[in-house]
């Protein structure tokens, strides 16, 4: 008895001996139902074109859509959301506020083909629209506020109006979800709800949206709107203003490079707290699988279940049709 080596009664290997132990006390669960696929919506028809930056990606015409949508329904994603990639741009983002848009008649497609089945949310933001793709109107060469926050209510209202569930705003104005969500109550879309892009940083891991969206803006940067990686304390402030405008959920973005955000935001959330796995966190992956350095499944789930365990109830990324498609989470 005196010899029995105390060091060893705690053996956390014991938990781990096999799959069904592993499984039993797993802390962390990731499911289809949390992913969210993005996808990029173009005018015309019968179109479908490969994203080069978004290996795997492709732009859809709205008719294209379907299909793909279609099969990962059936595989168990549930959600998508819809980024719009016009033919015209111009300096006040007027195709923004088309009801007759690429993205307006994928929501209607969508939600005509599917109904309550999918949960469709699309992006409420001037940067795809504009000439100069800022997030914003622009005077000389500054973007300005409140008149960019106003022509965001309304193409909210155009989304409502074609049958959106979520509108996302992504533009990182001051005041816009209260603005929103005053515009889309007063024609009568309350129960049209609110994805915040709350905590959203400039960040270098944009580049493939930006290419696929055709979105970089052609002077400047977005460092006067979107926030600064050094700040974790202001992304809390942008997470309560939003939550008492009016959110229904909010959102931290990038994802991998902000789990500390993620986890803070869990903290003092009331809403589902959803984070953005970003076109270069997925470009990285298809890079180091293209390279052989990396096994796409083990190091996707690893990614996906890192932003879960940092706190997001809901994961927007370009992986979710391949995972699902795979079976990786069965």
């Amino acid at each position: 008895m005196n010899d029995y080596r105390l060091d060893l009664v705690h053996r956390p290997r014991r938990l781990r001996v096999n799959e069904n132990l592993r499984e039993m006390v797993a802390e962390t669960d990731l499911r289809t139902r949390q992913l969210v696929q993005g996808h990029f919506v173009i005018p015309g028809e019968g179109q479908t074109q490969e994203v080069a930056s978004l290996p795997g990606v492709s732009r859809y015409t709205a008719d294209q859509l379907i299909p793909a949508v279609e099969r990962d329904l059936a595989n168990g994603v549930r959600s998508v959301m819809l980024f719009g990639v016009p033919d015209h741009k111009d300096a006040k983002g007027s195709g923004a506020l088309d009801p007759e848009g690429e993205v307006p008649n994928a929501v209607r497609l969508l939600k005509t083909a599917f109904g309550d089945e999918l949960t469709v949310m699309a992006d409420v933001c001037l940067c795809p629209y504009t000439d100069h793709g800022h997030c914003g109107f622009v005077e000389g060469e500054q973007v300005v506020n409140d008149s960019s926050v106003a022509t965001l209510a309304q193409m909210a209202v155009v989304l409502a109006e074609a049958g959106v569930d979520f509108v996302g705003p992504s533009d990182m104005m001051d005041g816009r979800i209260s603005e929103i969500r005053h515009h889309l109550d007063e024609v009568g879309f309350d129960r049209t709800a609110i994805i915040a892009y709350s905590a959203k940083y400039a960040s270098a891991f944009y580049g493939p949206f930006r290419d696929a969206a055709g979105s970089s803006p052609s002077f400047g940067d977005r460092r006067s709107y979107q926030m600064d990686h050094r700040n974790p304390r202001e992304a809390i402030r942008e997470v309560l203003l939003d939550l008492e405008e009016g959110a229904d959920m909010v959102m931290v973005k990038p994802a991998l490079a902000y789990l500390d955000i993620i986890r803070a935001v869990r903290e003092v959330s009331t809403v589902p707290v959803a984070a953005y796995n970003v076109s270069g966190e997925y470009s990285m992956v298809q890079l180091a699988v293209r390279e052989g350095l990396a096994d796409e499944r083990a190091m996707v789930l690893e990614i996906l279940g890192g932003i879960r365990r940092a706190g997001a109830d809901l994961i927007i990324t370009y992986h979710a049709s391949r995972v699902a498609a795979e079976g990786w989470l069965s």
